[in-house]
């Protein structure tokens, strides 16, 4: 028996939905007629569509791993080659060969290395399109929320899932709404805000949140700006980044009219006025976990880094700093647009990449590269010296040519500088826009446009920024009639109970839950995997628990690597639940898909941290109690003496999860449901 979180949510009360639940509303299939969902539910989704890149083998080879021989729906899924495009070894020709092969035997849409990057196509083909949701397994599907689509990562099992049966799961997140104000002053892009509210809110506000992005400020933001934005949600720890769909949209998708001569498979005119005609927007009534306020003109050009995406400095800072450089990128799924192209060749025009740097530039698309060779601003990056690479990711992610070498200084457009990811661990990595990465190059050092003039940095004014977070206690308690109580499967249990164990640390990772020696050891027996599982974590957590103990840990509890192992080991110890104040994301999704219940309980954890502040134990055996009442929805803790410690209303596991749960995890799941078919 195994696993799902739950996060604290609020009694099912009759209220409105916000964009985010009215989206997967429209997507969630299996619904109790007139039920409604609200954050904290898991649903069965069918996503508008499902894409994956150079991952796209192993996800075939899982999908025929389950037994399945033809995809569900073809037309739902949309493979692309854009990771490692500079890699003309033999194995990676084979598999680019392989990939293309079974998308033309399973007539799935394929996209070659250099056509770009995948969530570059899924935007440009009309994939993600306006209030549809999809789904792709890379962290930085959050980029479709830029165009007002609901989009967010899965794991290979799931996309495996949606291939064999054109479904998968989902538990709606704590919806953060983020309100902008004010307007940007100039020379301040969406790059800048995104690096600001990273580097402001840099306390897991939003971790593992879906976000709204609302406010007067968004009148003025591009559509590009707001794909930038959406796009670094994933490193700020969202799920999602979502922005309505307005004026400025709209407008998008009529200019890309005019400019489409011929029709469009998904976007036209008739797709346009259908989206016009049906404009979905947050109900004045519904309910956000958290709501921040940032005053767009108090920004000025930031930077991230060195080497986290949760330090954000001031150009005015670093400038002034005189940090040297040595490469410089405008490559990425992040910056690589036409008007960030745009943007860097007005800057770089008639000026020298500096002798001691090299800047490599990619465009986001092949089309992107095309309109950016035909108003001319391809050839001025290139003729100040850049370096040009096909359209793909590279060094974004350590891959190809150009990576950071030991002790070089890098700065670049892209989304993530995590120490290691450009190149060597011993490389310093900054993050900046497009336009900061252009002045830089010539510079030879971080700098901004005005340097290049002669001028100095403008000293940035102190940023105006507020959080709250809603009590929700005006609103109404009248319960939904439907709320009677939770449909329990008969072979799923009615209750969940165990000591709590308290681990009491926050970010342990994979590494720590499943040492990384044994991850590609196949023949690691069940019992050897007990034995060491949290090893790297406490050496003495296997002789101090036993089966059916419950692990309580601290916050962004399964961050790191994406082994599924770090759920089965826990399994192998037989424990069937753990509870922490979160859990990373991919680890949520590995321990569902391999039926490990995991339960969001942040006011548990402070009440455990508080009682055992004096002790230096890793592995504490706490004396308390937890029961889940899968029917109520409820859980109960209670000291060794029957004391209740706390009550809490968590979201209701429906009938499609307890089977997935029951059926041994997704692929169990999906094994049966093409049993059926067939």
């Amino acid at each position: 028996m195994a696993g799902i979180r739950f996060f604290s949510t609020s009694s099912k009360l009759l209220r409105g939905q916000n964009l985010t639940e009215k989206i997967v509303q429209k997507y969630a299939v299996g619904l109790a007629p007139g039920k409604q969902v609200f954050s904290g539910d898991y649903v069965t989704i069918k996503p508008a569509h499902c894409m994956s890149h150079d991952n796209s083998w192993p996800v075939a080879t899982k999908f025929m791993g389950l037994g399945a021989t033809k995809v569900k729906d073809n037309r739902q899924i949309v493979c692309t080659l854009d990771h490692d495009v500079q890699n003309k070894s033999e194995s990676n020709l084979k598999k680019y060969t392989n990939i293309e092969n079974y998308a033309k035997e399973q007539g799935i849409d394929f996209y070659p290395a250099g056509r770009g990057i995948g969530h570059q196509i899924m935007i440009e083909e009309g994939y993600a399109f306006p209030l549809n949701l999809t789904v792709a397994s890379d962290s930085h599907s959050n980029t479709y929320g830029g165009v007002g689509a609901l989009g967010t990562p899965i794991v290979r099992t799931d996309a495996a899932s949606i291939w064999a049966t054109g479904q998968t799961w989902w538990q709606i997140p704590p919806v953060a709404k983020v309100e902008l104000v004010g307007e940007l002053q100039p020379g301040v892009t969406g790059k800048d805000i995104i690096v600001a509210l990273c580097g402001i809110f840099n306390n897991d506000e939003v971790l593992n949140h879906a976000i709204e992005f609302t406010g007067e400020g968004l009148s003025k933001l591009s559509i590009d700006y707001r794909l930038t934005i959406a796009n670094m949600t994933t490193e700020w720890g969202a799920l999602s980044g979502l922005f309505p769909v307005d004026d400025v949209l709209i407008n998008f998708y009529k200019d890309r009219i005019t400019k489409l001569p011929q029709p469009h498979p998904r976007v036209n005119e008739e797709s346009v006025s259908r989206l016009i005609e049906n404009k979905l927007v947050s109900d004045s009534d519904s309910v956000y976990a958290k709501h921040l306020v940032v005053d767009l003109s108090s920004l000025s050009p930031y930077i991230s880094g060195p080497n986290s995406v949760k330090i954000s400095n001031s150009l005015y800072d670093l400038s002034n700093q005189n940090i040297k450089i040595n490469k410089a990128y405008l490559v990425s799924c992040t910056n690589s647009r036409l008007s960030d192209i745009k943007a860097a060749a007005d800057i770089i025009k008639n000026n020298k990449v500096h002798p001691d740097v090299e800047f490599y530039v990619a465009a986001a698309s092949s089309n992107v590269q095309k309109d950016a060779e035909a108003i001319g601003a391809w050839q001025d990056i290139i003729d100040a010296g850049a370096i040009p690479l096909p359209a793909g990711c590279g060094p974004c992610i350590g891959l190809g040519t150009g990576l950071l070498k030991d002790g070089e200084v890098g700065i670049s457009a892209t989304n993530r500088n995590f120490k290691g990811r450009m190149g060597s661990k011993d490389a310093l990595a900054y993050l900046a826009s497009p336009e900061v990465v252009a002045s830089s190059a010539v510079l030879g050092k971080i700098g901004g446009p005005e340097e290049i003039g002669g001028k100095s940095v403008a000293k940035n004014p102190e940023i105006v920024k507020s959080i709250t977070v809603p009590t929700n206690e005006s609103e109404p308690v009248k319960e939904e009639a439907s709320a009677g109580g939770v449909e329990v499967l008969d072979d799923f249990p009615k209750s969940i109970e165990g000591e709590l164990i308290l681990c009491d640390a926050d970010n342990i990772n994979t590494d720590g839950i499943y040492p990384g020696k044994y991850t590609y050891q196949d023949d690691i027996p069940r019992s050897k995997m007990a034995e060491v599982c949290m090893e790297n974590y406490d050496s003495e957590f296997y002789s101090k628990t036993k089966p059916g103990d419950i692990i309580i840990s601290g916050y962004n509890f399964g961050t790191g690597s994406s082994r599924e192992q770090a759920a089965t080991a826990i399994l192998a110890r037989g424990m069937k639940l753990v509870v922490s104040g979160s859990f990373g994301n991919i680890f949520f999704r590995n321990s569902i898909n391999n039926a490990l219940l995991t339960l969001e309980i942040p006011s548990l954890i402070n009440k455990l941290r508080e009682k055992y502040q004096d002790s230096n134990e890793l592995t504490i055996r706490t004396g308390w109690f937890l029961k889940w009442d899968v029917t109520k929805a409820q859980v109960y803790v209670v000291d060794s003496e029957g004391n209740l410690i706390l009550q809490q209303k968590v979201g209701e596991l429906g009938t499609n999860l307890q089977d997935i749960i029951v059926k041994g995890g997704l692929e169990g799941w999906v094994k049966s449901e093409l049993q059926n078919q067939s």
